[in-house]
């Protein structure tokens, strides 16, 4: 029997969010047929929209000191503000978005590079987990700068 084959391109509003697309389809013919109600498909499909995220940061500070191994300072070094963004460019909302973020807090020999003072948040919860011994920290191990000009 004869087949035909094609390919249907649905554009979608910003303005009305579906949960399925359903399309009928149905084939005629001026002939005689034994079987016309086979002629006839309904396909019902789930709509997934594609979300449109776009994540930036901003950090205040921009100069960093290094210390020879083993002259490195336990007082606390300078504070700094950084500043995550998430945001939704798409048209269509977004639900259950979560962000991990991994900060490094410890150097050579396990010293500890960095401590969060404040967390403030702006349309969204941040739940501030400290590492425990379940928690696989990654210590920052030192570099050679000796042969860097910059």
């Amino acid at each position: 029997p004869p087949q035909v084959s094609f390919t249907l391109e649905l554009e979608f509003s910003c303005s009305v969010l579906l949960d399925r697309a359903e399309v009928t389809l149905q084939a005629t013919s001026d002939s005689t047929e034994v079987t016309p109600q086979d002629n006839v498909v309904k396909l019902s499909v789930p709509i997934r929209y594609e979300p449109n995220l776009f994540l930036s940061s901003n950090i205040n500070l921009h100069r960093y000191e290094v210390h020879p191994l083993g002259t490195f300072s336990r007082s606390s070094g300078p504070e700094f503000t950084t500043t995550v963004k998430v945001q939704n460019l798409g048209c269509y909302p977004i639900q259950n978005v979560t962000l991990h973020m991994a900060l490094p807090a410890l150097g050579h020999h396990q010293a500890t590079i960095l401590s969060v003072t404040h967390v403030f948040t702006e349309n969204a919860t941040c739940m501030l987990q400290l590492p425990d011994e379940r928690t696989q920290v990654v210590p920052v191990p030192p570099e050679d700068l000796l042969h860097t000009d910059r």
